[in-house]
């Protein structure tokens, strides 16, 4: 099963690229982020005709997150839970169907910037929030996929220059304990797992030629369940998506697991 992640910045402003990937890449699942639409507009029926079961949890201008599968998708649950006054379409999750069931949750986590404000106390409790319920989730012990923009970059190995981000909400030492307290519940990584060598950005910048000087940053990511860790199979990022015509400034990354035992 190949599991993608993809901030895709506006669903219907990048949906020829979007389209084009998926045919090309053929992902079983896919977790997009910044679909920036209502649940009405995103382009559901062209998923469908590539043969996708489409669930959306959607925003008028900002956030939203949709889950994509090729087979059913069960129990499909919206919205993270633990704050009653949160209306950010951040948080999707659902069980995808098959010999091996897997439960895949889709987030995109707050950017927090600036540091010293609001944004950024929201983002450290929505990552706490995130923690409770991924402790839930760990108990079912399941194979289990959390993925998405995490907006956080775990190491400075995962950005080209870490000076540079000293002052970013994204780098802040609160905002890395706190995925590292996340992975300490029993989840891995999965790109460090496979592969871990510097420099998997999944992120460059529009401005300041990001993409063609390569200065990216990894905030893209896939955390495994002890047994989906064990079916990992590999990661790929796939860069060049960065390169073509009206892209997002992410791109997809797609973990395989093997589900054959």
């Amino acid at each position: 099963m190949r599991i993608a992640t993809w901030n895709v910045n506006s669903i219907n402003a990048r949906l020829e690229t979007v389209l084009s990937w998926f045919e090309e890449a053929q992902p079983d699942v896919a977790c997009l982020q910044e679909i920036k639409c209502v649940d009405e507009k995103f382009p559901t029926e062209a998923f469908e005709r590539l043969g996708y079961n489409v669930a959306v949890h959607g925003q008028k201008t900002y956030n939203g997150v949709a889950l994509l599968s090729k087979t059913p998708l069960e129990d499909v649950t919206r919205g993270l839970g633990g704050d009653e006054t949160d209306d950010h379409a951040r948080y999707i999750e659902g069980v995808i169907s098959g010999p091996t069931p897997v439960r895949v949750a889709g987030i995109y986590l707050p950017n927090g910037n600036p540091v010293g404000t609001d944004k950024f106390t929201y983002k450290l409790g929505w990552m706490s929030r995130l923690n409770a319920h991924a402790r839930g989730l760990l108990a079912l012990e399941e194979p289990l996929v959390i993925a998405g923009d995490y907006n956080v970059i775990p190491e400075p190995a995962d950005v080209h220059d870490p000076a540079a981000w000293t002052g970013d909400a994204l780098f802040q030492p609160e905002t890395r304990a706190a995925f590292r307290a996340l992975k300490w519940l029993g989840l891995t990584d999965a790109y460090m797992a496979a592969d871990g060598s510097p420099g998997g950005y999944t992120f460059w910048d529009y401005q300041a030629g990001a993409w063609p000087r390569d200065l990216g940053i990894r905030i893209d990511h896939l955390l495994l369940s002890p047994k989906a860790a064990d079916r990992l199979a590999g990661v790929v990022i796939h860069r060049g998506v960065r390169g073509r015509d009206k892209p997002s400034d992410h791109v997809p990354v797609v973990a395989e697991l093997d589900l054959s035992f």
